[in-house]
């Protein structure tokens, strides 16, 4: 089973990271990351990636009538190598530390292990999971339980008021949001940021926890209308945090808000008025739905509450 955040390898040398789980069509849907150079891998940006595949591998462009989105996609048949999030985080925790990062890793995984949090329900993904990691890694981590999920939330609020972890600083959240180039201010950006816990600091280190529900599935079609932006209050803000993200709304024509971007995880709760920009999608049964993240980037496409 391929789930989102494992990462495949075809033999031709590109390595993908999955953005569904599941197939479709007996493909993997993913995205070009790594491609290896002369004997050496090389991380790609996604302009960059989406030229190199139209040029040299056209077979692995695909697109998707699920979520009416033009994406890469591996067949399964074509996988020489398939890196899994959960198994590669036990591996590591067996390893003797070769790097600073590794160090970083299993530290922080001892702080969660001690505060009761059950590792077996945690992967590693991101470079730590292809073994690309440098100095200046971040930590991925990857739940497949949602209350444990929100467990370890509360665990890294509490142990950054322990001082055991740290919260970003002024030069972490501007870094972090040149990175994720959002459509609003820097100090709106940090507001909603910060009241997640689902980031933080060890060792200069930062870290990121994100969940993957194994129940999380697209099952309907969708296709696109128009672009819009809404108004709504949130009615429920339990899959907040889920891949992708969903929230409930009460609005007389949009039933929910979803985003396949990371940024926008756990953006607002229950009860919360909110601004959101994105294509409106409606499936074979006419329920629409506000799509943010309809590209890896997302420009132009947010969430944001209304203080």
């Amino acid at each position: 089973m391929y789930f989102a955040k494992d990462f495949v390898e075809t033999a031709e040398g590109l390595i993908f990271a999955a953005v569904s789980s599941g197939l479709e069509q007996d493909k993997v849907l993913c995205f070009l990351r790594y491609l290896r150079v002369d004997g050496r891998w090389r991380k790609v940006g996604t302009d960059f990636a989406n030229d190199f595949l139209r040029q040299s591998y056209p077979h692995y462009l695909h697109y998707s009538a699920v979520i009416d989105a033009d994406v890469h996609a591996v067949p399964a048949s074509a996988i020489v190598r398939h890196y899994q999030p959960r198994k590669q985080l036990q591996a590591l925790l067996r390893q003797q530390p070769a790097d600073a990062v590794l160090a970083d890793l299993q530290h922080l995984c001892r702080l969660f292990a001690e505060n009761g949090l059950a590792l077996e329900l945690f992967g590693v993904t991101g470079s730590l999971l292809v073994g690309m990691q440098n100095r200046d890694s971040d930590i991925d981590l990857v739940c497949y339980d949602r209350d444990e999920f929100h467990r370890a939330r509360y665990t890294v609020q509490a142990l950054i008021a322990q001082d055991r972890l740290q919260a970003l600083n002024d030069a972490d959240w501007l870094e972090a949001y040149r990175r994720r180039a959002c459509d609003f201010a820097l100090d709106d950006y940090i507001w909603h940021e910060q009241r997640k816990y689902n980031k933080g600091m060890i060792n200069q280190r930062k870290f990121d926890l994100s969940l993957l529900s194994e129940a999380d599935s697209t099952t309907a079609n969708y296709r696109k209308l128009d672009f819009a932006r809404i108004e709504a209050e949130v009615a429920d803000d339990r899959f907040s945090f889920d891949y992708p993200a969903c929230f409930a709304l009460k609005h007389a024509e949009i039933d929910s808000v979803v985003s396949f971007t990371a940024t926008f995880n756990g953006q607002a709760q229950q009860g919360e008025w909110i601004q959101a920009a994105g294509w409106v999608e409606v499936d074979e049964h006419g329920r629409k739905r506000l799509v943010v993240g309809s590209t890896r980037e997302a420009i132009g496409e947010y969430i944001k509450v209304l203080r």
